[in-house]
This record gives C-alpha cells, sequence and structure tokens, in this order.
C-alpha cells in the first residue's frame, strides 16, 4: 500500500532539494534518515522531517509496519517564486528570483 505526505512552499529551490532527495530514492527508510542525519546541506532536515510523517502517517492511518516501508516515489517541483528588486548602477534594477519548492514523499511496504 502507498502513502503519501506533502511539504508546499519550503524556501528552498528545487535545484537544491533535487541533490538530497536523489539520495534516497528507493532506499529502506531507515536508511533514508540515516542518510538524511548525515548530509550536511540544509533542505535535509525538511526533508528528513516529511520522510517520517510519511511513515507516521503509514503506521497510523493505515497500520503498516515501519520496518518493512521504503520510499517508492521522492520528487520536488517548483513553487511559487517570490520577486524582489536590488538596486544597481544609473538607477537600474535587477530582479531577485526567491525560489520555493513542493515535495512529495511515497512510501511503500511493496504489496497492493
Amino acid at each position: 500500500m502507498d502513502v503519501r505526505a506533502n511539504l508546499r512552499s519550503i524556501r528552498i529551490s528545487p535545484r537544491k532539494v533535487r541533490l538530497v532527495t536523489d539520495l534516497i530514492r528507493n532506499k529502506k527508510v531507515g536508511d533514508a534518515i540515516v542518510i538524511l542525519n548525515n548530509t550536511n546541506k540544509k533542505s535535509s532536515f525538511p526533508v528528513q522531517k516529511l520522510v517520517k510523517s510519511a511513515v507516521a502517517n503509514a503506521v497510523n492511518n493505515n497500520g503498516l509496519d515501519a520496518d518493512r516501508l521504503f520510499i517508492k516515489e521522492i520528487f520536488v517541483n517548483e513553487g511559487p517564486t517570490l520577486k524582489r528588486f536590488r538596486p544597481r548602477a544609473h538607477g537600474r534594477a535587477y530582479e531577485i528570483l526567491k525560489r520555493t519548492s513542493h515535495i512529495t514523499v511515497t512510501v511503500s511496504d511493496g504489496q497492493q
């Protein structure tokens, strides 16, 4: 059975979050949490929290065994972009794009 968890509008760019999510794709949940604990990236903590939330959803809502779960699918989509402007020389303004991410993780026990 597949169980999902979502994290929306996190203030880290999707490109940076994908570096972390690629490390844990198709891994057992216990291994993924250990990898995220030892990854020195800003996005590793929110992704770890999201994986733990998906495991809690699977155990509490669907009665699955936490030891048998693995990360079946994890992906990062682009969220809304905050647009800011920075003053530059000769009265010009340069646009600064502050990107956000939507992260979705699906954990499964391998059974239908």
